[in-house]
């Protein structure tokens, strides 16, 4: 996988000014966002480091959704980054880094713990920097579901009929997996990435690895009533629609029967 140049760093982490909580946004280990910043842009850092590298994705990520939503018409408002380790507090509370990259509708926001992208080359295979550029993509795959209002119906629909809960939440899943397929595509036709075979395998590696069914195996027993984020081959299959389709439509209307 190969990113564009190493602009735009400063203006996604916001300069090192405070978050809606209060907090300086910060990089794992301590720093503020000028720090994290500074040592991105030198030449190499994006090679280099994890933290870099998951900056100019997720730049290279809203660059390709503006440009897509002002062809529609639209604005399209950028989420911003926070890294964390531990633990943080968010607008949706307090999360640990057992949950793993996540979006908070709240407060716009995409969370990414370093090291659960250790975690998925380690425990899951999921091998390669296109398996962390898919992460990003699918935590904006829930950011464009909270601008076009699907977020909210779902969980509309879900506090409607509890227990749909889990197949909605499965549905929400995998239709954000569907866009990060379609970033894929826009990408790679717009020259922000250059996509080959073996960056397409390592998305698609990094979306079976964490399909519910192979998670829970490792635990030891697979039930998918209890699925949250749909199995491995729907999370592959769900990529591809939006990589083959590359159109937000190809990746259809959630909440859906």
């Amino acid at each position: 996988l190969q990113l564009g140049g190493v602009h735009r760093l400063v203006a996604v982490l916001g300069g090192g000014g405070p978050d809606s909580a209060g907090s300086p946004l910060s990089q794992p280990g301590g720093g503020t966002s000028g720090d994290v910043a500074r040592r991105c842009n030198v030449a190499g850092a994006i090679d280099q480091y994890d933290d870099c590298f998951v900056l100019k994705a997720f730049n290279e990520i809203n660059e390709v959704w503006g440009a897509q939503f002002a062809r529609s018409g639209q604005t399209y408002t950028k989420p911003r980054l926070v890294y964390f380790s531990q633990s943080v507090r968010t607008g949706c509370g307090t999360a640990s880094s057992q949950v793993g990259p996540f979006y908070c509708p709240p407060d716009r926001k995409v969370y990414i713990d370093l090291g659960f992208l250790d975690q998925l080359q380690r425990n899951y295979g999921a091998q390669g920097r296109y398996a962390q550029a898919y992460s990003v993509a699918h935590e904006v795959g829930h950011h464009l579901q909270a601008l076009t209002g699907t977020e909210a119906r779902v969980r509309q629909a879900q506090q409607a009929d509890p227990s749909r809960e889990n197949p909605l939440s499965v549905q929400l899943e995998l239709q954000a997996d569907c866009y990060a397929g379609v970033w894929s595509t826009l990408a790679n036709n717009a020259g922000n990435v250059t996509i080959g075979e073996a960056d397409l395998d390592e998305a698609l590696g990094a979306a079976q690895a964490v399909g519910d069914d192979r998670i829970q195996a490792q635990a030891g027993q697979v039930n998918p009533e209890t699925w949250t984020h749909g199995s491995a081959e729907q999370r592959r299959d769900s990529f591809l629609t939006g990589y083959r389709g590359a159109t937000m439509a190809s990746c259809g209307t959630v909440p859906h029967v």
